[in-house]
């Protein structure tokens, strides 16, 4: 099966490196010089398990979806618009798209404007980019999807690709877990620059991740969504299995990047003044967080 990985930052890389290492043609879509190395040298797959080069295709240009049955969308929330209109003209009739974004309504901006059906996937990895071609796995892997006609192919294809997928009747509900899990930590691993193992150490931190948390669910409950098992110890149980990893929106900030915080404590922030709920916890990280990406780069600090 020919599968295009839509955005191959760190998430969109690992993905396409395992299937395209179970033997499916891949190609990647990213920037210039990660496309360079993947074109010249394959790409580094460093995880826990394995390192492996993995030969497969790579452009930079969203022409690169044309032929794929399969496309994951791994772009920032911020650009899921853009990405659609750069697919759009591309995408094979009876492909089909699968967005691994952070986020709860991903798939849904996708699908209006590519007037074709997108499955959600909640995803469970922690991964940085350790170079241009070079990925690193840190922990963890597991994806959760929606039921529908492609699920049980889709459950075949990561599976043999050593990707764990599991169907939920409560995708949004999964997306909402993982979004709460998303607003507890990574707003505060950006702005202490903290991994989440040494972050939960931090006096106070656990009673501010705590507040954060129950902002997040009360929101949910008034959006109609239940979400699934115990919220808490799911929160502890990230510092536990990923004691080293920096959150997305800390890796964005150390690189001066615009980061997805405006649809992770943003998002809940919006929700919560539709609905009346006061959510000041999540209101403070995400403006401490805009902040941080105001600050000029280095080398425009003025001298």
């Amino acid at each position: 099966m020919k599968i295009a990985v839509m955005g191959a930052g760190a998430v969109g890389c690992y993905y396409g490196g395992m299937v395209a290492r179970a033997g499916h043609e891949v190609v990647l879509i990213g920037r210039p010089a990660h496309v360079e190395a993947v074109r010249r040298d394959g790409l580094y797959l460093d995880t826990q398990t394995f390192q492996a080069h993995v030969p497969m295709q790579a452009s930079t240009d969203a022409s690169g979806v044309r032929g794929a049955a399969l496309v994951l969308c791994c772009v920032k929330s911020t650009d899921s618009e853009s990405a659609a209109a750069d697919m759009a003209p591309h995408l094979a009739p009876g492909a089909q798209v699968l967005s691994l974004q952070n986020g709860v309504d991903n798939a849904e901006r996708l699908q209006a404007l590519l007037g074709r059906e997108v499955a959600p996937a909640v995803v469970y990895v922690a991964t940085e980019m350790a170079g241009p071609g070079h990925v690193k796995h840190h922990g963890r892997g597991e994806l959760v999807i929606g039921p529908s006609a492609a699920s049980a192919n889709l459950v075949k294809l990561f599976a043999d690709a050593g990707v764990p997928v599991q169907v939920s009747d409560n995708v949004m509900g999964a997306l909402w877990a993982k979004l709460i899990l998303n607003c507890a930590y990574n707003a505060l691993s950006a702005i202490t620059q903290l991994p989440y193992g040494l972050l939960v150490q931090g006096q106070g931190v656990e009673d501010v991740m705590r507040d954060a948390v129950l902002e997040c669910l009360a929101v949910a409950q008034a959006e109609g969504v239940s979400v699934p098992g115990d919220t808490w110890d799911a929160v502890q149980r990230i510092a536990r299995t990923m004691p080293t990893q920096f959150s997305s929106t800390a890796q964005d900030l150390a690189r001066h990047k615009r980061s997805e915080i405006d649809h992770l404590n943003g998002y809940v922030l919006r929700k919560g003044a539709a609905r009346g709920i006061a959510t000041p916890v999540n209101r403070v990280l995400h403006t401490l967080v805009r902040l941080l990406e105001g600050r000029p780069a280095p080398a425009e600090q003025p001298v």
